[in-house]
């Protein structure tokens, strides 16, 4: 990210010749910046401090703040932020005129940041469960929860839809909301708990809502609330 023109270009052009590297977006403003990060998934910016109209240093406060911050290395032709930028959590600091070492140097260094970053989370990133028990006609049933299509609720009555069979069970529906998590579990409704997996057909339904038709052919509507969510985690 960078308000010069010649500054981008030569950026662009060092970044083809790195492996690892991709995609490339621009962005000359801060506003655009931010705006190209919510629509695409970044995993690093180079950004500059002396911009225009605000200071790179803002938009490192501000993409620090994002829920998935992409990392972040200043590309710059002043040295004395430096310190700054190291608080702002930046991966490298690259001074201008720019170098295809240094900058094929900054792009592995962040390379190597990121898997650190994978291997620290997967190694803290707590079990899921693989089943859950299901009390009903005074038995407990022990049941995948890879095969369970959908959870709802009628009236005050919980149903588990799964591959083999359906289970009324004695729990709130918050309860195995809680109990799938990790799973590809979405809820779509304050009644319907759904496996994305198992979904067959999505199609359009009253005030731009979706009506999904799951594996075992039931119907579930995906309410306005949770419209977004939907969207973004069948891609569309």
């Amino acid at each position: 990210m960078d308000d010069e023109p010649l500054a981008r270009d030569e950026l662009a052009y060092l970044l083809e010749r790195c492996e690892g590297i991709t995609t490339i977006i621009e962005a000359e403003s801060i506003e655009e910046a931010l705006e190209k990060m919510l629509q695409y998934e970044i995993d690093l910016i180079f950004l500059d401090i002396h911009l225009t109209s605000e200071s790179g240093l803002t938009l490192a406060n501000k993409i620090n703040q994002l829920k998935n911050p992409p990392m972040i290395i200043f590309a710059t032709a002043y040295d004395e932020y430096a310190l700054k930028a190291f608080e702002l959590n930046a991966t490298d600091y690259v001074l201008k005129p720019f170098e295809l070492p240094r900058i094929q140097y900054a792009v592995q260094k962040a390379w190597v940041s990121y898997q650190k970053e994978q291997i620290h989370l997967q190694k803290n990133k707590p079990e899921c469960l693989k089943t859950i028990p299901i009390q009903m006609d005074e038995r407990i049933y022990i049941v995948k929860i890879d095969d369970i299509i959908a959870v709802a609720v009628d009236n005050g009555i919980t149903t588990i839809y799964t591959i083999e069979k359906d289970y009324i069970a004695n729990e709130p529906l918050n309860a195995y909301e809680e109990k799938v998590k990790g799973h590809a579990f979405l809820r779509v409704h304050r009644s319907y708990l759904l496996n994305v997996k198992e979904i067959l057909e999505i199609q359009p339904w009253f005030n731009h809502t979706f009506l999904v038709t799951m594996s075992n052919q039931a119907k579930i509507p995906v309410s306005r609330h949770y419209m977004k969510q939907f969207k973004e985690e069948v891609g569309l």
